[in-house]
């Protein structure tokens, strides 16, 4: 049992020991050691400061990413309807040209028609005269005594004249 039980002259040289080890840590490394310790609980702290600065940057840009998105999405729907403006008022103005260019075409046509209608009657109206002449002319070149002999005459020259 003597090996379980230290002996007081043993327990008072550890304590001795001890309290020596104690002083020197105490005098030469407990100062840099909790120096050490401060400054990491000061680099962490700052590390904490800093990255919530970094997030609330990061919040800060994420909120103006937002809004630039919306800004861009409000442009380009602006683009796009003023471009359906344009495309529809340029569609409109060439419909209004093609029928402006149609009416045209339409009267002018009608003009034509109307112009080449005269000159036909006109054309009519002068080889029928030409033709009443001629008839006339034949007619009056052979005198003729009786009626039925003039209805014969004007039945045949009628059957020689070829109408164009």
């Amino acid at each position: 049992m003597d090996l379980l039980l230290p002996h007081l002259g043993l327990f008072i040289w550890v304590l001795l020991a001890f309290i020596i080890v104690f002083l020197i840590l105490k005098k030469y490394a407990w100062g840099p050691i909790l120096k050490g310790l401060n400054d990491r609980e000061t680099n962490i702290a700052e590390s904490i400061a800093s990255a919530e600065k970094v997030k609330q940057e990061m919040a800060q840009l994420k909120g103006e990413n937002e809004a630039l998105l919306a800004s861009a999405r409000d442009e380009r729907a602006t683009m796009i309807k003023e471009a359906k403006a344009t495309k529809d008022k340029m569609i409109a103005e060439a419909k209004e040209e093609a029928k402006i260019q149609a009416a045209k075409i339409l009267t002018d046509a009608h003009a034509a028609i109307q112009q080449q209608k005269m000159a036909a009657i006109t054309d009519i109206k002068n080889q029928v005269g030409k033709l009443v002449i001629e008839v006339s002319e034949k007619v009056l070149r052979k005198e003729l005594a009786n009626k039925p002999e003039q209805e014969n005459f004007i039945n045949q020259l009628a059957q020689e004249i070829k109408l164009n």
